[in-house]
């Protein structure tokens, strides 16, 4: 017997002031017993050199053309994460914030932390994975610091808060206005929240199931997320590895303030995501970013989850 459906139909008015964003700006993920969500902070508009400092042009124009990418500048995807589990709630990074004329299109974090129902005064706990301005920025914007519990602990490693007291830009390759702004970032973010600040040296357990380990190479603090759970794991590798690394885990990064050091610690991580099968996700990795991983002979490959409705 044929059974009828009552389906009502579903209007859109694209145009309408206030009916929300056009695409998802988050995704989320369980993990065992806890919950990931990937939330995009936006894009960063960014010379296509800067991904890969150590190439040639025609071997860099060769892969952006591959990605149907324009070769002079591309949208760099900004993430952050957000982890739910017991009583702890966990945000991971804060995105890039505002006052950034050339980054317009991202310091969305905050703002789609709220219209998704999030009070900021519930977050127990927040990691930030190194102290670039895209990723402390979200915190230094006027009044997010009155909208947090005053005992919120933010976990950074103890080496990410003594580079920044007197940081090295020798290495890096950066457009020339961005090592002011990330002195100026990763200061506010010092003054703002020097006391909320929990240093770690190698590890550190945040909540039952998440725990950060320091990494190092992107900058010296640079630390990774583990969320685990029931035999499930996914690990937030923050600047640890960017798109074009899983096919050239070897291309070096203009923002790497110890290149040789990133590429060894990219190329564990990627080993140790393909022989895990634990899921990744990343702050630079295109939106929602949440892959396993591939071991292609000396290369990788992101292999994106499919999304579950």
């Amino acid at each position: 017997m044929e059974t009828t459906r009552n389906v009502q139909p579903v209007t859109v008015d694209l145009g309408k002031e206030g009916s929300g964003e056009l695409v998802s700006s988050r995704y989320a993920v369980r993990v065992g017993d806890v919950n990931v969500v990937v939330i995009s902070d936006g894009v960063l508009p960014l010379p296509t050199s800067t991904m890969s400092t150590n190439v040639s042009e025609a071997d860099r124009n060769e892969w952006f053309d591959g990605r149907f990418l324009q070769r002079d500048t591309f949208d760099w995807a900004l993430n952050v994460a957000l982890v739910r589990s017991g009583e702890h709630l966990i945000l991971i990074d804060s995105g890039v914030g505002d006052g950034f004329e050339y980054f317009a299109r991202a310091g969305q974090s905050v703002r789609r932390l709220e219209s998704a129902g999030i009070d900021l005064a519930a977050l127990t706990d927040i990691v930030i994975t190194h102290m670039h301005m895209d990723h402390v920025g979200g915190l230094n914007v006027d009044g997010v610091r009155a909208k947090l519990r005053p005992d919120v602990r933010i976990h950074v490693a103890a080496a990410e808060v003594a580079f920044w007291e007197n940081p090295d830009f020798s290495k890096t390759v950066m457009p020339e206005a961005v090592p002011p702004a990330l002195r100026k970032a990763a200061a506010k973010f010092m003054q703002l929240y020097g006391e909320n600040v929990v240093p770690f040296d190698r590890t550190v357990n945040v909540a039952p199931g998440v725990s950060a380990r320091v990494t190092g190479g992107h900058t010296p603090g640079h630390c990774v997320v583990d969320v685990a759970s029931k035999g499930e794991k996914l690990t937030f590798v923050g600047d640890a590895i960017f798109e074009v690394n899983f096919d050239h885990p070897d291309w070096q990064n203009g923002f790497e303030h110890d290149p040789e050091k990133a590429k060894d610690v990219r190329i564990a991580l990627l080993d140790e995501a393909a022989e895990t099968g634990a899921l990744l996700a990343a702050a630079h990795v295109g939106f929602p970013s949440v892959c396993h991983v591939a071991k292609d002979g000396d290369r990788f490959r992101s292999v994106p989850v499919v999304w579950d409705y």
